[in-house]
């Protein structure tokens, strides 16, 4: 008899995903269909990316751990490279960014091996002392400490906070958390509390949202909607932690606002960085979406934060 790989429940949410998706698809056509005079195409690109990115995400939860490490580290190299471009790297520093790519595998590498401790201490502790000296014998000192700091920050949020994904995921292993699965349900249920975060934001913004939050710096996003989509997301949290992860109900809603308020956070941020640089989305790889960083920028901060969330209060 044919075994599901995913945890039931796992299955079911997942696929909830993926008729929504098929919803989303029929009711662009119907549209095009009764209004073609309007130009549906941003729309339409965004709900094809969206396939794309939820069977590409899906890969992660099949049960092999090798081939979700690899996906992610895709993702790692795809983000850091888009940062790369966008900053100003001088010519000196090639070789260096070299190593900074190099860093990708091996962060990777250490939760393959479940080495827990190297994999929290590498990238902020080894890599960040590396670049600078690696600059360094290099001889070049003019721009030095913008370079350094635009490097080690590109790692910070490109392999160090995304990886904590991979590490929500592998995570379980070590442990006497439950039943097997819990490491793919405990990543979908940060994933999806954590997009869906973005979406509750953007409605309840619409609806109430009146006083800005950081004008000068997301002029869209507003206290409103920041507070409605906290509120939502640690409902969420609460209602999805029964189903997807071994919270009590407290843990679960305490949980979802994490992930609402820093999910915000995270994104704040990545428009700060991007303002500064003088762009409006940070790559064009997802068509109707901007980049890799625009679409995971709320991540940069749930994923480490959840999963230190979980480790200390579970493990």
């Amino acid at each position: 008899m044919f075994k599901p790989v995913l945890p039931p429940p796992l299955l079911y949410a997942l696929g909830g995903v993926f008729l929504l998706l098929v919803v989303a698809t029929a009711v662009i056509v119907l549209l095009e269909r009764a209004k073609p005079e309007k130009n549906w195409l941003e729309l339409k690109l965004r709900v094809r990316t969206w396939w794309w990115i939820v069977g590409f995400f899906s890969l992660t939860l099949l049960g092999n751990v090798a081939l979700a490490l690899v996906v992610f580290g895709i993702i790692s190299f795809l983000a850091l490279k888009e940062y790369l471009t966008l900053c100003a790297t001088r010519s000196a520093d090639h070789l260096v960014l070299f190593w900074a790519y190099l860093s990708i595998p091996l962060q990777y590498y250490w939760l393959s091996i479940h080495w827990y401790g190297m994999f929290i201490v590498f990238i902020p502790v080894y890599a960040f002392l590396f670049v600078p000296m690696r600059m360094v014998l290099i001889g070049e000192t003019q721009g030095f400490l913008k370079a350094a700091a635009s490097l080690q920050w590109g790692l910070m949020i490109c392999v160090f906070c995304l990886s904590h994904m991979a590490g929500v995921l592998t995570l379980p292993q070590l442990t006497k958390i439950g039943e097997p699965g819990q490491g793919v349900m405990l990543l979908f249920y940060l994933v999806a509390l954590t997009q869906l975060n973005d979406v509750a934001q953007y409605l309840w913004g619409k609806a109430i949202g009146r006083r800005k939050v950081a004008p000068k710096v997301s002029p869209n996003k507003t206290l409103g909607g920041f507070l409605g989509g906290a509120a939502t997301t640690s409902l969420l949290g609460w209602a999805l932690g029964p189903v997807l992860t071994p919270f009590s109900p407290l843990h679960a809603a305490l949980a979802g606002l994490l992930i609402g308020t820093m999910g915000f956070i995270g994104d704040i941020v990545i428009s700060a960085v991007k303002r500064d640089i003088g762009v409006k989305d940070s790559g064009r790889l997802l068509p109707g979406h901007g980049g890799v960083l625009d679409r995971l920028d709320s991540l940069t901060y749930t994923a480490p934060l959840f999963f230190h969330f979980v480790h200390y209060l579970y493990f």
